[in-house]
C-alpha cells in the first residue's frame, strides 16, 4: 500500500444518526446487479420466462419472511417496514407492469423489471417532500431482491458477522438493517440513502451512529482500514492519525455521558424553573418509531404522518389496514395523545400509475387537503379508520395544507359524514375527536381568527410555513441560506397564530423542525407555545433546555428581539442569552 493511501482522509456525507464510534471497517456487498442485459424471448417462451420472474418472486418472497422470522426481539419493532416490503413483492406498479412488459415487448425478466423500477423511480423522485423521495429506496430494495435471484447471486447475512465492526456499504436496506445485532455492529455508513430513508429511521431507532449519502465512500474505504463516523456532524475519517484518534475518543466518551445523563432525566417533565409545563412530543412516520417516542420520554406522538401506507402502491389501503396501524400506535402511547394528520401528499403521483400527468411544481399543486377533497371517498376511509382508533386511546385529526374557511368546513363535513356513517353500522368509534389545522401557509395565519372559530387547536408548520412566506426551496443549494426560522416574518407570523388561539381559547403546538432546535426553546416559551413536537431524539435535549430557564426572562426577549430585521443577529443574540443554559459554558461572542 502506498504511503499516501494510509493519509487521514474526512468524508462529508448526511448525519443521520447522532453518536460517534471508532472501529474498523466492514465492506458489505450491496452493488446489486449493475449490468443487466437485454435480449428478446421468442413469443413460444414467454410463459417460461413468466414463470422465472414468478419463482424468482417466490424466492425473495421466502427469504424476507425467514429475516422477519429470525429478527431478534428487541428488533421486532421494524419488522413493520419489511412486511410493507412483503406486499411490494406482489405490488401491480412493480409485480403487474414487469409481466406486461415481459409479454408486450418480448424481453426478458431481469430487463423488464430493471425498466419497470426506472420509470418508477423517476416518478418519485418528482416529489417535492424529502421523506417521500426516499420512498423509491424501498422499491429498489426490493426489485434488487429479485434481481439477485433471477441472476443466481445472493446477499451476504448481516447476521452472519460475528466481529466488532463498522458496516461500509453502497445502501442497506431495511432487511440488511433488521438483522444488525448490537453486540457486533458499532455503526455503519452508505454511499445511498438520506436522513427519511428508513436506514436513517432505523440507525435512530437503535441508537447507532450513522453517515449516509457518502457517494463514493465504498471506493475509498476497505476492509479493516480504522475508521471514525462522526453520526452528528455527518463526517467519516478514515486513517485517523493519533491525535484524532485521542480527540475523537474524548469526543465519543463526553458524548455517552452526555446522552446517559438526557436519558436518565427524559422521563422527568418538562416544566421551566418558573413552572411552566410545556408538552414534549414525537413526530413519526411510521407506527415503529412510537417506540423510540416513549424511550425518549415523549408526552404524546404530536404529529402522525400517515403517508406511507398508500405509497408504492396502485390500490388504495382498506379502512381496515389503515384503522390497524393507527390503532397500534394509540395503544403503545396509552392515553398519552397521538395527533393523526390526514394524507399529505401529491397523490396523483404517489397513488396511481406512472403515466399519470406530472405536475410542473408539486408544491404548489394538488395535494394534502386539495386532493383529499377531490377524492372524497377515499378520505372519508380514511377519516372512519381515524375515528375508529379514537374509540382505543387520546386521538386528535390534524387537517394539512388549509388555505380558507371553505377548505375547513368540507373537511369537518366529510369527517361528520365519515362518523355518522360508522353510528349507523353500529362500529365502535369516537365522533367527539379533536380537529386541528396545519398553520403552514400564509393565507391561513393570516384569517387565523376565522379559522379558529370552526377548529379545536392549530398545529404550526414551520417547514412548509417558510417554503411558503420566503419563496424557498430548502433542497435548491443557491437559496439554502435563506432557510432560518428565526426569520422575522417567521417569527411574526408565529406569534400572531400564537395569539390568535389564546384569544379563541383553542390550543396551539409547533410540530415543524423548529420545535426540536434547543436554542430555540426560550423563544418558542416566550411566544407562549404550550405543545412542542419533533424528532423523538431531540425530545430528551429539549426537555432538559426547558427544565434550565425560566419563563419569565424568556417572555422578556421576545419583546427584545421584537423590533430587529435579521435572522442572524436575533440568533447571535439568542446564543448570547441562553447558550450557557445549553451549552454549560458562556457564549463567546
Amino acid at each position: 500500500m502506498l504511503e499516501s493511501e494510509n493519509k487521514e482522509r474526512i468524508l462529508r456525507g448526511i448525519a443521520a444518526s447522532p453518536g460517534i464510534c471508532i472501529g474498523k471497517a466492514y465492506l458489505v456487498d450491496r452493488e446489486g446487479v449493475e449490468v443487466i442485459p437485454k435480449y428478446f424471448v421468442h413469443a413460444s417462451h414467454i410463459p417460461q420466462e413468466i414463470k422465472r420472474f414468478q419463482a424468482a418472486v417466490k424466492l425473495a418472497q421466502d427469504e424476507l419472511r425467514q429475516i422477519i422470522e429470525e429478527t431478534p426481539e428487541d428488533l421486532k419493532i421494524h419488522t413493520g417496514i419489511l412486511e410493507t416490503h412483503l406486499l411490494l413483492f406482489q405490488d401491480k406498479m412493480l409485480y403487474g407492469r414487469t409481466i406486461e412488459d415481459i409479454q408486450q415487448e418480448g424481453v426478458n425478466a431481469e430487463w423488464a423489471l430493471k425498466k419497470v423500477v426506472s420509470e418508477v423511480k423517476a416518478t418519485f423522485q418528482g416529489m417535492a417532500d424529502e421523506y417521500l423521495k426516499e420512498r423509491v429506496a424501498d422499491i429498489v430494495h426490493v426489485s434488487d431482491r429479485i434481481l439477485h435471484h433471477l441472476t443466481g447471486n445472493h446477499h451476504v447475512k448481516i447476521a452472519d458477522i460475528d466481529k466488532r465492526v463498522i458496516l461500509v456499504a453502497r445502501d442497506l436496506s431495511p432487511a440488511d438493517t433488521s438483522q444488525i445485532q448490537l453486540e457486533h455492529i458499532k455503526g455503519f455508513l452508505t454511499d445511498l440513502g438520506g436522513r427519511t430513508s428508513h436506514t436513517g429511521i432505523i440507525a435512530r431507532s437503535l441508537g447507532l451512529p450513522a453517515v449516509l449519502g457518502l457517494s463514493n465512500a465504498t471506493a475509498l474505504i476497505r476492509t479493516d482500514d480504522l475508521i471514525i463516523v462522526d453520526g452528528s456532524a455527518g463526517l467519516v475519517i478514515v486513517n485517523p492519525t493519533e491525535e484524532t484518534l485521542v480527540e475523537y475518543d474524548e469526543r465519543q466518551g463526553r458524548y455517552e455521558a452526555y446522552r446517559a445523563q438526557l436519558s436518565r432525566d427524559s422521563h422527568l417533565e418538562a416544566r421551566t424553573q418558573d413552572d411552566t409545563f410545556i408538552r414534549v412530543m414525537g413526530n413519526i412516520e411510521l407506527p415503529e418509531e412510537v417506540v423510540s417516542v416513549i424511550d425518549n420520554g415523549g408526552d404524546g406522538v404530536g404529529l402522525y404522518r400517515t403517508e406511507f401506507q398508500y405509497l408504492s402502491r396502485r390500490d388504495l389501503p382498506s379502512e381496515f389496514e389503515l384503522f390497524d396501524k393507527y390503532r397500534d400506535v394509540v395503544e403503545v402511547m396509552a392515553g398519552r395523545p397521538v395527533v393523526i394528520r390526514t394524507l399529505d401528499i401529491n397523490g396523483d403521483k404517489a397513488l396511481q400509475d406512472a403515466n399519470t400527468h406530472i405536475e410542473v411544481n408539486p408544491a404548489l399543486g394538488l395535494r394534502a387537503i386539495r386532493y383529499c377533497l377531490k377524492h372524497p371517498e377515499m378520505f372519508k376511509t380514511q377519516l372512519r379508520a381515524i375515528l375508529r382508533a379514537a374509540a382505543f386511546g387520546d386521538v386528535r385529526i390534524l387537517f394539512p395544507m388549509i388555505t380558507g374557511m371553505e377548505e375547513l368546513k368540507e373537511a369537518r363535513r366529510l369527517l361528520a359524514e365519515a362518523a355518522l356513517g360508522l353510528q349507523r353500522e353500529k362500529v365502535a368509534h369516537n365522533p367527539d375527536i379533536p380537529v386541528g389545522i396545519m398553520m403552514e401557509v400564509p393565507s391561513a395565519v393570516i384569517i387565523a381568527d376565522q379559522l379558529a372559530a370552526r377548529c379545536d387547536f392549530f398545529s404550526i408548520g414551520t417547514n412548509d410555513l417558510m417554503q411558503y412566506s420566503l419563496a424557498i426551496d430548502r433542497g435548491n443549494r443557491h437559496v439554502a441560506y435563506l432557510w432560518d426560522p428565526l426569520h422575522p416574518a417567521i417569527l411574526r407570523m408565529v406569534r400572531r397564530v400564537a395569539e390568535v388561539a389564546r384569544e379563541a381559547g383553542i390550543q396551539v403546538a409547533m410540530c415543524g423542525e423548529m420545535a426540536g432546535e434547543p436554542i430555540h426553546v426560550p423563544i418558542l416559551i416566550g411566544l407562549g407555545i404550550p405543545e412542542w413536537s419533533m424528532n423523538p431524539n431531540a425530545i430528551p435535549v429539549v426537555k432538559r433546555m426547558v427544565r434550565s430557564l425560566a419563563a419569565a426572562p424568556c417572555r422578556d426577549f421576545i419583546g427584545e428581539i421584537s423590533g430587529m430585521t435579521c435572522a442572524r443577529e436575533i440568533t447571535k443574540l439568542a446564543w448570547k442569552t441562553f447558550g450557557q443554559a445549553l451549552t454549560g459554558q458562556p457564549f463567546a461572542d
